[in-house]
């Protein structure tokens, strides 16, 4: 994938990694494996949000 989706959203800088999940017509999705969903973004805040250790 190019560029992030949402380069603001907290998903891309937790632990959980993400699932980024594109459609057929180019839309992204990202899926959230600790809430088993995907939350609306960008995410600014997320009680299950786990910062992901430097450098990863």
């Amino acid at each position: 994938m190019e560029g992030r989706p949402f380069p603001g959203s907290l998903c891309h800088s937790c632990a959980a990694p993400p699932r980024y999940v594109t459609t057929d017509r180019g839309s992204v999705f990202i899926h959230c494996p600790l809430l088993k969903r995907y939350p609306p973004q960008p995410v600014v805040r997320c009680e299950a949000f786990v910062p992901a250790a430097a450098g990863e």
